[in-house]
C-alpha cells in the first residue's frame, strides 16, 4: 500500500468542528493574509511523521494517531449529544488527546531544534575556535579537517546557531514523552464544558492555550503546572476549560478530579467567548482557523507569528575565539 505522505499535526476530525463542510478560514499572523482552503490542507505539512527505517513502514506513526484520533472523535460526538460529565475512561482518553496535541506540532519541532542548536552554540563557542577538532571527535567520534573547523566554528556561532534538523523519530520519541508528563496537568484539573449558541470560537495550530495566574509576572512564562487555567476550543460551538486546582489546596483527592466528579457545564456568554478566543489568539504559533462566517469573532489585534515558543534567556552571547574557561591554575 502507497504511503500517506500529508500528515495533520490538527487532526482533520478536530477543524471539521469550526468549518463549512471542507472549507475553513485561515488567518496567517499577525493577521495581514487570510483566505479559504480545503480541511484536508490545513494543518498539514508532507511526510512530517514520517519514519523510513520503521519496518512497519514509514507511515507508522501517522496510522496510530489516526487510531487515537479516531477514539477521540468518538468523545467529541458524545459531548455534541450532550453527555457531560464524561465517563472516567473517556475522560482520560480525551486528556491524553490534548496533552499529545502539545507536543505533535511543527512548533514543538523547531523548539527541539532551537535548543539544540543553541546548546551546540554555548559548546563550540566556549571550547574556542582552536577547541573545535577536539568537539568533533570527543562528541561525534570523528575526526575533522582543518578546512572543516573552521566551516563549523563560523556555523556554529552565528546568531541562532548552527542549522540542525531533528528527525521525525526523535520527535515522536519526545512528543511521547512530554504528552505523558502533561496528562497529569490536564486531567488533573476540574473541567468545565461551555456550551456557546450566538458565539463562536476559533482555533489555531497550537489549540491548547495556558492562563496565566492574575499576580503572574509577564517577565516569566506560563507553564502547565503553574498556570490558572487550560483552554482548549473543542468546537466553534463547545469549548473546554481546564481550571486552577489549587483552590482546594490538597483538600480534594487528585483522584476524584480525574473521576470528573468536580466538571460542569456552563452556557457561553460574550465575555467568555472573548476570554476563549484570546488566549487561542495570543497561544498560536502561526495560524488561526475559524468558519468562514466566525471572522467577526476573531480578536482585532493579533500577535506576529512565533515559530519557536521557547527562547533561552540571557541573549545571544559572543565569541572571541578563545575559550572562556581556560585550564585550572594551582595559585599556590
Amino acid at each position: 500500500m502507497t504511503a500517506a505522505k500529508r500528515h495533520h499535526t490538527v487532526p482533520q476530525f478536530y477543524l471539521r468542528g469550526f468549518a463549512s463542510g471542507e472549507q475553513i478560514a485561515t488567518v496567517a499572523l499577525p493577521g495581514d493574509r487570510r483566505f479559504v482552503q480545503s480541511v484536508r490542507k490545513a494543518g498539514s505539512e508532507t511526510n512530517f511523521y514520517t519514519v523510513p527505517e520503521a519496518i512497519d513502514g514509514p507511515d507508522v506513526f501517522e496510522k496510530s494517531l489516526s487510531e487515537i484520533e479516531g477514539e477521540a472523535a468518538r468523545i467529541f460526538a458524545l459531548i455534541e449529544c450532550g453527555v457531560w460529565p464524561l465517563a472516567e475512561e473517556d475522560r482520560g482518553t480525551l486528556a491524553f488527546f490534548v496533552a499529545l496535541q502539545v507536543a505533535r506540532g511543527p512548533d514543538q519541532r523547531r523548539n527541539m531544534e532551537h535548543i539544540a542548536a543553541q546548546m551546540t552554540r554555548l559548546e563550540i563557542g566556549h571550547g574556542g575556535r582552536d577547541g573545535v577538532k577536539a568537539w568533533a571527535k570527543s562528541r561525534r567520534g570523528v575526526d575533522i579537517s582543518d578546512e572543516l573547523a573552521e566551516k563549523l566554528w563560523d556555523q556554529a556561532t552565528q546568531p541562532g546557531g548552527p542549522p540542525i534538523q531533528v528527525t521525525a523519530l526523535a520527535h515522536i520519541q519526545q512528543m511521547l514523552e512530554l504528552a505523558k508528563e502533561l496528562l497529569k496537568y490536564t486531567s488533573g484539573r476540574p473541567w468545565t464544558l461551555v456550551r456557546f449558541d450566538r458565539r463562536s470560537l476559533i482555533t489555531s495550530d497550537t489549540p491548547v492555550s495556558l492562563v496565566a495566574r492574575p499576580d503572574h509576572d509577564p517577565a516569566y512564562g506560563v507553564g502547565f503546572m503553574t498556570a490558572w487555567g487550560i483552554t482548549y476550543p473543542l468546537t466553534r460551538k463547545l469549548g473546554l476549560l481546564m481550571s486552577d486546582p489549587s483552590v482546594w489546596d490538597g483538600a480534594v483527592a487528585v483522584e476524584r478530579v480525574r473521576a470528573g466528579e468536580f466538571d460542569r457545564v456552563e452556557d457561553g456568554t460574550t465575555k467568555m467567548e472573548k476570554f476563549f478566543n484570546l488566549h487561542t489568539a495570543l497561544g498560536a504559533s502561526q495560524w488561526l482557523y475559524h468558519h468562514p462566517e466566525d471572522e467577526k469573532f476573531v480578536p482585532a489585534e493579533l500577535p506576529e507569528p512565533t515559530p519557536v515558543t521557547i527562547r533561552m534567556s540571557g541573549g545571544e552571547y559572543e565569541f572571541s575565539g578563545e575559550p572562556t574557561f581556560g585550564p585550572r591554575v594551582d595559585e599556590s
